[in-house]
């Protein structure tokens, strides 16, 4: 999309003495924008960015590693700590030294803090403001909305049903006295439908931050979080697909690519997370925006 007539910002509400100039997006979805800012400046929208930086409960934007106050160093902690028992389940000699059992629970609660993760996530995408950088229009917090045109909506709600699914595959992964049928329906089938829920996530938020489906920006942060995710999501879908049971075998077609793919996935997701801290507090993105208010 790119268009000068007809700009519409479906994530964004325009006080009546600006106006948009330009959108810029992937298929029906608005990425980018430049408006005009009342004072004669031109100010430009990215949507990650007003997620990240112009958000209803971001705090303090200078604490890089330790901000509790932040939703979105809450998003990235979660994750991490997620992905760290995903990869850490896969190692031989972890699953050796503490047994079946509580190796397969290290995975479950891997997913509750992926959940965790994901609804913070959701919760931050719907609180990214309204309104563009330099109003000084006062917004409400909000808990949950319908707003199916944003791209980063759709990613985070798909994100965080494929991370319920995970939630229901590891659970009942705990249950050794299953039959190949139904470890198939009730642990293969949830983690395969939340392997595509992930896939999906992570191909919107690689659209979202590119603008298009081929980009290279390995300079920016955004960008590297986005493609070690869809990386990672194309790992856990290979993995996902491997650990099928036929049942004239009962056996996973390839277990060496069930842990490969989990791992890799797993260590993707780890490194994601981790760069989320410092995207927070990239100073290139915020001058960049304040620059733009200030009409420089």
């Amino acid at each position: 999309m790119d268009q000068d007539s007809k700009c519409y910002i479906p994530s964004l509400d325009l006080p009546d003495d600006w106006s948009c100039l330009k959108t810029v997006g992937p298929g029906p979805f608005v990425t980018k924008a430049i408006m005009n800012h009342p004072q004669g400046s031109r100010v430009q929208w990215n949507s990650r960015d007003q997620r990240k930086h112009h958000n209803l409960l971001e705090g303090n934007p200078t604490s890089t590693w330790y901000s509790p106050n932040s939703i979105g160093w809450w998003v990235g902690i979660l994750f991490a700590i997620g992905a760290s028992c995903f990869a850490l389940g896969t190692v031989p000699m972890y699953l050796n030294h503490v047994g079946i059992q509580n190796d397969g629970l290290t995975f479950f609660i891997g997913s509750i803090f992926f959940t965790s993760a994901s609804l913070s996530q959701y919760i931050e995408t719907i609180n990214a403001r309204q309104t563009p950088i330099g109003s000084l229009i006062k917004e409400k917090i909000r808990f949950i909305t319908w707003e199916p045109r944003r791209i980063d909506w759709l990613a985070s709600v798909v994100q965080l049903i494929g991370t319920v699914l995970f939630n229901i595959s590891t659970f009942y992964a705990l249950n050794f006295a299953m039959t190949t049928q139904e470890i198939n329906h009730l642990v293969w089938g949830p983690d395969a439908f939340g392997s595509i829920c992930f896939l999906i996530a992570s191909g919107l938020v690689w659209l979202e931050v590119g603008h298009s489906l081929l980009s290279w920006q390995i300079g920016n942060i955004s960008w590297r979080i986005a493609l070690l995710n869809l990386v990672g999501s194309i790992a856990f879908g290979v993995s996902a697909v491997s650990a099928f049971i036929p049942p004239m075998t009962g056996q996973p077609l390839n277990i060496v690519l069930v842990n490969f793919g989990t791992f890799v996935g797993a260590v993707c997701f780890f490194l994601g997370a981790i760069l989320l801290l410092p995207e927070r507090t990239s100073p290139d993105v915020i001058l960049k925006n304040s620059d733009s208010v200030l009409g420089k």
